[in-house]
């Protein structure tokens, strides 16, 4: 994936680029050319333009496919293109209580286990956690959506954040920071923010993951429960 060289600020909404996504259309096309990319690539495979009739033909196949066939950009290319039979919006960006928004949700993110470590990245999982949050915040705690779109800028320019900073920042959100966070114009400055007292004194050592769970990033959105009515997917930090 081509990267921007380094974080700039975005010249139509003014925040750091990528941060205004998705409603800031630059941030959305700096985002979004990464998984564009691949899915031209493969509407041209198959003699198909983009716009053209048979382009949601093509993404309702992607999601009827086997898992991990097709390259994980397509997959959520795919679900951008076809609306929830039950609910009627973007699949996957459905109300928290639509059951199909929440099986095609979970159905995503066994792309990771398939593909993983030969086929994504720690970094293109980042990207692909937050580029989810933010097209469905609602189905997210607002903690977690702020935390993501305060990273998105530095993971556009290749920068990834530990799973202790991530939560980290989170923390900060919580409890009141964003504003001071959103100052910040280096990913070091950003991961940089001291842990809080509080998070300190409760904090529960657990035993370290095996190996292939390092990339623990977005983790907990690899494996998410089906939320039940009214009730939000699992966090991803």
């Amino acid at each position: 994936m081509a990267r921007p060289a380094a974080v700039a600020a975005c010249p139509s909404c003014g925040d750091l680029a990528g941060r205004g996504y998705p409603a800031c259309r630059f941030c959305a096309e700096l985002l979004e050319q990464h998984w564009l990319l691949d899915w031209q690539e493969l509407l041209a495979a198959e003699k198909l333009t983009e716009g053209g009739a048979g382009e949601r033909e093509l993404a309702e196949l992607v999601l009827a496919d086997e898992v991990g066939r097709h390259p994980w950009t397509c997959t959520d290319w795919a679900m951008t293109l076809v609306s929830c039979a039950h609910c009627g919006h973007e699949l996957g960006c459905g109300p928290v209580d639509c059951v199909r928004c929440a099986v095609a949700e979970a159905r995503r993110w066994s792309w990771d286990h398939t593909g993983y470590p030969r086929s994504i990245t720690a970094g293109e999982h980042a990207l692909r956690v937050a580029r989810a949050v933010l097209r469905a915040p609602h189905r997210r705690r607002p903690a977690v959506v702020r935390a993501w779109r305060l990273l998105l800028p530095f993971l556009l320019v290749g920068d990834l954040p530990t799973a202790g900073q991530v939560r980290r920042i989170r923390a900060h959100v919580i409890a009141g920071a964003y504003a001071e966070l959103a100052g910040c114009t280096s990913h070091v400055e950003l991961a940089g923010f001291p842990e809080l007292p509080w998070r300190r004194s409760t904090r529960v050592e657990r035993q370290p993951q095996p190996q292939r769970d390092q990339d623990t990033t977005g983790h907990a959105l690899q494996q998410p429960a089906d939320p039940r009515p009214d009730e939000r997917a699992p966090d991803p930090v």
